[in-house]
């Protein structure tokens, strides 16, 4: 297995492969030739992608709810590949309700695991990558970071945190051979909708909107295009060897949607995505 990325990254460490987005950047990462440790809160969900792509492949287990422990667990993967020349911080789940019935608890947990957790890793990865002067760090962050999904707060802002900080670092990698790529996929076809965490749904007048929302959610989902369409974008953005914003997906969400979303009044644009969602 040698492919074109190959000529340019040699390792690789890539949170979340045991499904979806997440497994399908390890697998062209894979069929690339290069060698990836990839990440997953079981063990035993890695056992595919280790029989099929040994030794290419190193199982990590890492768990976004145990912030010393993960951060030790990438340490020591980076210590065991020597370096790491690319890292893709892709693992993550949403909470699905109202603001005011999921539990702050709950609010808080997603936002220090999904951002908190995530902004350690790739403090760590960057050290490395500015010390050698090289290296590319990836955030999976999201279309939400500019359309907002309905009843995910949390999952919003912690994807609008991952593109802010991404941007912060495009300015600081000028002048450097450190690249910072903020990748944003739209819907894909992946188990997302049952990885997201629903809050309790009382039976008030919000009730139908919930359950609206959700049904245009899952039905998105449904249609959407197949990870590996979101790996061969992330492989070009990759090729390209350039800091920047990556757009992901179906034509709609991907290049529609932001084309009129420069065009429209904030209010018009809010007013068609309600209708979007129902």
């Amino acid at each position: 297995m040698c492919g074109l990325l190959q000529n340019k990254y040699k390792t690789a460490f890539v949170t979340g492969v045991s499904s979806g987005l997440g497994e399908a950047f390890a697998r062209m990462l894979l069929k690339e030739g290069v060698k990836v440790w990839g990440s997953s809160r079981e063990a035993g969900k890695l056992e595919s992608l280790k029989k099929e792509f040994s030794p290419l492949f190193t199982p990590v287990v890492l768990d976004l709810a145990f912030s010393l422990d993960a951060l030790k667990a990438f340490k020591a993967a980076e210590a065991e590949a020597g370096a790491f020349d690319l890292v893709i911080q892709n693992a993550g789940y949403g909470v699905f309700g109202l603001f005011e019935t999921i539990s702050i608890k709950d609010w808080t947990l997603q936002l220090d695991q999904m951002l908190g957790v995530s902004v350690s890793l790739s403090h760590a990865a960057w050290s490395t990558f500015k010390k050698q002067n090289k290296g590319t760090l990836v955030h999976v962050s999201s279309l939400a970071t500019e359309f907002p999904l309905p009843f995910m707060s949390g999952y919003n802002i912690v994807k609008a945190g991952l593109s802010a900080l991404s941007e912060s670092l495009m300015y600081e990698a000028q002048g450097s051979r450190v690249i910072m790529i903020d990748f944003r996929p739209g819907d894909y076809k992946t188990a997302f909708n049952h990885a997201v965490k629903s809050a309790h749904i009382s039976p008030t007048q919000e009730s139908a909107r919930l359950v609206a929302a959700w049904s245009a959610l899952e039905k998105n989902l449904t249609e959407a295009p197949h990870p590996d369409k979101a790996a061969r974008d992330l492989r070009k953005a990759l090729l390209r060897g350039e800091s920047g914003s990556v757009r992901s997906g179906g034509f709609f969400q991907a290049s529609l949607a932001p084309f009129f979303a420069r065009l429209l009044p904030k209010s018009l644009l809010r007013a068609l995505t309600a209708s979007y969602f129902n």
